[in-house]
Order: structure tokens, then C-alpha cells, then sequence
């Protein structure tokens, strides 16, 4: 714990040495113009304090960096500042999740420079744009790139948790698959054996009530009618271990099989049962979903009859097609007198609505007239299986998309804005240039009139007046750049007129860096 601090107090020094470099050395090599020593040293030391924020508080490093820059130059633009400014906007990005806050302070850090600019700035509309430009390329464009690393992170977070979640699902997939299928065995093997085991009861009791049966075999039939119905409730007990309630497969019908055939074979085992086809359009595709179903509910039903109802007429009616789908109807009327129906669970026909809902059909089961009705519709388009959708990642995919046009955006709208301040910078600069020629061409007591003649379009909108001579009392001064350089510090010529308009003196204000040496090149052109 004690190494990880350390190693964190290590990366945040060597962050505010890298990060207060420019700020010492901006002012010695001449980039700024010079400033007092205090000024010089309170940048460091509130870039320090911005250093310890930026981890925890990364909206409040951002804020005092932004307002250090904003005291500094009102357009937010500097050497000095510059570089931390964009760090502190990049870990604003990283370490903040919100983006309200960022987006409040980046408006009222642009509301503050533009209220500077327009109460004390020189040329309010370049100032202007080069805030706005620096806003955007220094401030807002880092912290969108801080959020889409930050998303990058993420995203590769959840990539590696989805991938462990989906091997993890797969793992459950194979497992309840082959619980799924051991389901299905014992839900076959509950249907067509308890069916089996209710027609040999059926067979075993009209056998007892032959006429020309002797006494011994009669109650052999008995016996053999009451172990084949103890045999299937035992069947039904031990099969339910095996099942799943919650997950009730189709099972396997008997191959070459149809409802109709599965009602003649339970007639000619004693079952009293009447085939009701639904006329010439009835017909179901053999060996299909639907056709499975009805075979199904068909059994369980019979079954159902055999043992609850026993000597009870059964009718079993199917309509529909593979168009309109099809619905199977099994109905029963009362046991017949001094039979004893055997008691269910009922999981049976719970297991018949959760296969036939399962494929989007309906399943309806109770008394009837007395008796009781098994009805069940299966759509014509049912399907064994639905396959759930997948989980979607796109959430940050579409941020990651979000913050990709963000960038663009502000890449596209910095490109503009920056584009414009410069061409504005260059077309003042280069249009407020005396040519030192016409400079040492003037004289003392000339009318404004004829001055004006050699006069460039523009003047000078910041003009270094902290580093020129006190003009003449009450007199109107002009400064003009002595060369149409750009982006590097030049003479300045300064033309100060009286009340009548006559020309009562003019200077050279050395570039920064020359302040107190001779400007011995403009000397022979003002004797």
C-alpha cells in the first residue's frame, strides 16, 4: 500500500514538472510578454494544487487551470498554459463519468473569456476567435478524447466479462441440454408406457367380465388388471423424478403412427372410444410439430379416460389443417356404474398445456356435460424450439460512436474557427505595417492630412504601450508594426498628434527583448 502511494506521488511530480516547464521558461525565452516575478511564480504553484486535484476532483483541476489561463490572457490562449490546460481537459475526460459538469464548465469558462475580451479586450473579434478556438482545440477536443479512452477501457472491460459470461452460459446451455433430453426419455417413456400398461388393464378387465371364464381365471384377470394399474402409478412416481416442471419437451411419437391409427389400436384393446375426423379438408402433416402435439394430447388423454373413468364412451374429434392449424378434442362421459377410477396428479395434463402454449397454441382441460374434454389448438406454424435473442453490447458501442462524432465535430468546427482567427490575424497584422522608409519621411509639425498618405489600412489593436515612452500631454498616438512578420515580436512605430492634427512627435518601441538597447537602424532615418 505504502509503495502504491509513493508511486502515485511520483507520477503526480513528475506530471506538475512536466506541466510547469513551459510556465518558467516561456517568460526567459521571450514568449510572453514580461510579467513580475510573483506572476511568474504563482502559476507553478496553482498548477501544483491542480496536480493533487486531478485524481479525485478532476473538475476542479480543470477549473483552476482554466481560470489560471483566462487571468493570464483573456483569449484562454498561452504558451505558459497551454499544455496543462489540454492535460487537465484529457484527465477530466478519463476520470470524470458525468458529462453535465464538463460541459457547464467548458460554457462558463467560454462566457468568462468572453466577457473579458468584450470590457478589456484590444481587437475583440480575433480574441474572440482565438477563444473559441482554443476552447475547443485545448479544452473540449482532449476531453473527448479522454471519454473515448475511457469508453475504450470499458468496452474492453465488458468484452472480457461477456466473454466469460458467455462461456459460463454455454457450460448451463450443455448441462440443461442434456437435463432437457433426459426429460424428454422420461416424458416418453411416462406417455406411451402408462398407455400401454392402461390398454393391458383395459384388455385384463374385459377378460374378468367374460361369461364363459371359470372362477379361477376371473380372478386371475383381477389380479392381473390391478398389477397393471398399480404398475403404472408406480411408473408415473418414478418417471416424475426424472422430469423437469418447469421445461416440458415434446416427446417421440411412434413411428408411422397418426391419432387416428392410435385411437383404432386403443378401441381394439376394450377402451370405448369413437373416431370423429372433421371431414375432407382435415389433414396434418405427418411427422410435424402439430401432428407430434395431437398424438400426444390424444394419448394422455385416453390414458386419462382408461384410468379415472373407466367403461365411460370416449369420442376423440380432430379439425383444421396445416393452414388454419389444427385442434384435437377428446371427451369422456361418466364412469360406468361400479367401476373404481384410480386417482392422478394431474401433472400429466399440466405437462400437455406447457408443451402446446410452448409453440404459441392453447390447451383447455375440464368437466364437460358431465364427463370431462381435453381440447387443444396448435398453429399451423408452430416451431419446436424459439430461440431467445442474445443480450446486446451495443450500448457502448453507440457511446463510443457518440463521443467518435463529438470529436469529429469539434475537429471539424476548431478547423474553421481556427482557420478564420488566423486569416483575420494575418489580414491586420500585414495591414498595419509603416514601412520604415515613409517612417523617416515624417516630420515633426506635418498636417495629418499629408501623414495620412503614408499611412498602412489599419492600426495596431494591441499595441505594446507598456513598453513605449510617455506620450506628449493631451496628445492622440498611433502605433503601426515596423515589419510584417507573424507569430514572432517586432518594432513598433508610434505617430502621436496634437488637437490641430499636426504631428508632435514620434518613437520606435523596440520588439521584446531589445527594452533599453538602441535602435541605431531608424537613427539616420530621423535626423
Amino acid at each position: 500500500m505504502e509503495r502504491a502511494r509513493l508511486a502515485a506521488l511520483g507520477r503526480g511530480c513528475l506530471l506538475w514538472a512536466v506541466l510547469a516547464a513551459p510556465a518558467l521558461t516561456a517568460d526567459r525565452l521571450g514568449l510572453n510578454e514580461p510579467r513580475a516575478l510573483w506572476q511568474q511564480l504563482a502559476g507553478p504553484v496553482l498548477l501544483a494544487v491542480a496536480t493533487a486535484l486531478s485524481r479525485r476532483r478532476p473538475l476542479a483541476a480543470f477549473g483552476l487551470t482554466a481560470a489560471l489561463s483566462l487571468a493570464f490572457a483573456p483569449a484562454l490562449f498561452s504558451v505558459s498554459y497551454g499544455p496543462a490546460l489540454g492535460v487537465f481537459a484529457l484527465l477530466l475526460g478519463l476520470r470524470a463519468g458525468r458529462t453535465a459538469p464538463a460541459a457547464l464548465c467548458f460554457a462558463a469558462v467560454g462566457c468568462a473569456g468572453t466577457a473579458r475580451i468584450a470590457l478589456a479586450g484590444a481587437d475583440p473579434v480575433p480574441e474572440w476567435l482565438v477563444l473559441t478556438g482554443t476552447l475547443l482545440f485545448g479544452c473540449v477536443f482532449p476531453w473527448l478524447g479522454g471519454r473515448y479512452w475511457r469508453q475504450s477501457r470499458q468496452l474492453a472491460e465488458a468484452g472480457w466479462l461477456r466473454a466469460a459470461r458467455l462461456e459460463e452460459e454455454q457450460r448451463l446451455a450443455e448441462e440443461r441440454a442434456r437435463l432437457r433430453e433426459r426429460a424428454r426419455i422420461a416424458q416418453d417413456m411416462h406417455d406411451s408406457l402408462g398407455h400401454e400398461l392402461s390398454l393391458i388393464a383395459l384388455r385384463a378387465g374385459a377378460l374378468q367380465v367374460a361369461p364363459d371364464l371359470a372362477g379361477h381365471h376371473r380372478a386371475a384377470a383381477a389380479d392381473l388388471r390391478a398389477a397393471a394399474a398399480d404398475a403404472t402409478d408406480r411408473l408415473h412416481r418414478i418417471i416424475g423424478v426424472l422430469r423437469e416442471d418447469d421445461d416440458e419437451p415434446v416427446p417421440l411419437t411412434p413411428a408411422g403412427e397418426s391419432v387416428e391409427q392410435l385411437v383404432a389400436r386403443a378401441a381394439e384393446s376394450g377402451l370405448p372410444v369413437r373416431w370423429e375426423p372433421g371431414g375432407r379438408n382435415t389433414a396434418v402433416r405427418p411427422g410435424g410439430v402439430a401432428e407430434r402435439l395431437l398424438h400426444r394430447v390424444t394419448r394422455e388423454a385416453l390414458t386419462n379416460a382408461a384410468r379415472h373413468a373407466p367403461g365411460a364412451p370416449v369420442v376423440v374429434a380432430v379439425t383444421g389443417d396445416d393452414v388454419r392449424g389444427a385442434t384435437v378434442t377428446i371427451t369422456n362421459g361418466r364412469a360406468a356404474q361400479g367401476s373404481s377410477p384410480s386417482p392422478g396428479s394431474g401433472s400429466g395434463l399440466l405437462g400437455l398445456r406447457a408443451a402446446v402454449t410452448a409453440v404459441g397454441g392453447t390447451f383447455e382441460a375440464g368437466p364437460y356435460a358431465g364427463g370431462y374434454r381435453v381440447r387443444a389448438h396448435v398453429p399451423a406454424r408452430a416451431s419446436a424450439a424459439a430461440t431467445p435473442p442474445r443480450p446486446p453490447s451495443a450500448p457502448y458501442t453507440r457511446a463510443r460512436r457518440r463521443v467518435a462524432a463529438g470529436l469529429g465535430a469539434a475537429a471539424c468546427a476548431g478547423v474553421v474557427l481556427v482557420g478564420s482567427a488566423f486569416g483575420w490575424y494575418a489580414y491586420t497584422e500585414t495591414h498595419s505595417v509603416l514601412e520604415p522608409a515613409a517612417y523617416a519621411g515624417l516630420r515633426p509639425g506635418t498636417p495629418a492630412g499629408e501623414v495620412a498618405r503614408v499611412l498602412p489600412d489599419l492600426e495596431v489593436r494591441d499595441p505594446p504601450s507598456e513598453r513605449a515612452p510617455a506620450p506628449p500631454e493631451g496628445a492622440d498616438c498611433r502605433y503601426y508594426r515596423a515589419s510584417g512578420e507573424l507569430f514572432v515580436s517586432v518594432d513598433h512605430f508610434r505617430l502621436c498628434f496634437d488637437d490641430e492634427g499636426r504631428l508632435v512627435a514620434k518613437d520606435v518601441i523596440p520588439r521584446v527583448g531589445l527594452a533599453g538597447e538602441g535602435h541605431e537602424e531608424y537613427e539616420e532615418f530621423t535626423r
